[in-house]
C-alpha cells in the first residue's frame, strides 16, 4: 500500500482543522476508539492548537541512580547522565520543521522530561508541538514562552537518574495509542489524537467539510444574535483552503 506525504497532509490539517473536526473524520472511517489520546494528555495554555507528522521517541525509567555531585559538578548533572549512557539515541537529527515530537514514558515516576530549556531548543528546530504522557516541568515559563507543550502532569524533578531515552523513530504507546513515526498527531485545548497514514487522506476529506459546514452554520448563529465575527466563522477562507476537498 503507498502511503500519502505526511508533510503535505499535515500542513493540510494546521491551518484551519479541529481536534474535533477530525476525531468525526476517524469515526467516519471507523478508527476513532483507537486514536484518542488519553484525556489526561492536554495543552498547557489555552490556545494551543497544532498537527504535524509525528517523531516518536521511547523514554523509559532507569535502573541507575545519578552519583552523590560536588557543588562544582551540579550544574552538569544532564552532561554526566549522558557520560552514564542516559541517552542512547539522538533525538535532533530527526527533528524537522513541522513535526510533533511524541514521547512514550514508559510509566515512569514524576520526571519533567521536558521543560522550558528544552521545548523551545525544539521549537528552534522547527517542530510545532510537543506530546508526551509523562510530565513537564517550568511551566510558568513554558506557558509565558508558549512553547506548544501538550502533557498528562506537571512535575518537578529532571531527568538524570530517573528516565532513560531508549529509541527513537519507533513504534511508540503514548496515552493509550499506537504511535508510529509520520503518523499525523494533532492538539487543542480538546485533548490530542492520531491519524493513522494510512487514512488520513479520507479523514482530511471528511474534517474538511465538516469544518467549512460547522464555521457556515455558527456564522448563521452570530448573525442572529448580532455577535460580531471572529475568525472560528470565517466558513470562506476555510472553504477557499479546502477548495479541491469540498
Amino acid at each position: 500500500m503507498s502511503l500519502p506525504d505526511p508533510w503535505a497532509l499535515a500542513k493540510r490539517y494546521s491551518r484551519y482543522l479541529r481536534v474535533t473536526d477530525v476525531v468525526d473524520g476517524l469515526d467516519a472511517v471507523g478508527r476513532a476508539g483507537h486514536c484518542l489520546l488519553d484525556r489526561s494528555i492536554r495543552p498547557l495554555w489555552m490556545g494551543m492548537r497544532f498537527f504535524g507528522p509525528a517523531v516518536t521517541m521511547r523514554v523509559l525509567p532507569t535502573q541507575r541512580p545519578m552519583p552523590i555531585l560536588s557543588r562544582d559538578d551540579a550544574l552538569r548533572q544532564h552532561a554526566i547522565w549522558g557520560e552514564m549512557g542516559g541517552w542512547r539515541a539522538n533525538l535532533d537529527s530527526h527533528v524537522q520543521p513541522g513535526c510533533v515530537i511524541v514521547t512514550s514514558t514508559g510509566g515512569a515516576p514524576e520526571c519533567g522530561y521536558w521543560g522550558s530549556n528544552n521545548s523551545m531548543d525544539m521549537q528552534t528546530r522547527g517542530a510545532v508541538g510537543i506530546v508526551t504522557e509523562g510530565y513537564c516541568r517550568d511551566t510558568e515559563e513554558v506557558i509565558i514562552q508558549k512553547s506548544p507543550v501538550a502533557c498528562a502532569a506537571v512535575g518537578r524533578p529532571i531527568i538524570p537518574g530517573r528516565t532513560e531515552l531508549h529509541e527513537v523513530q519507533v513504534p511508540i504507546s503514548c496515552g493509550g495509542c499506537m504511535i508510529r513515526p509520520g503518523d499525523i498527531v494533532g492538539c487543542d485545548w480538546d485533548g490530542a489524537v492520531v491519524v493513522p497514514l494510512e487514512v488520513a487522506e479520507d479523514v482530511l476529506v471528511i474534517a474538511a467539510r465538516i469544518c467549512v459546514d460547522d464555521r457556515r452554520s455558527r456564522r448563521r448563529l452570530y448573525e442572529k444574535l448580532g455577535k460580531p465575527f471572529d475568525e472560528t466563522v470565517d466558513w470562506e477562507g476555510a472553504a477557499e483552503w479546502f477548495k479541491d476537498l469540498l
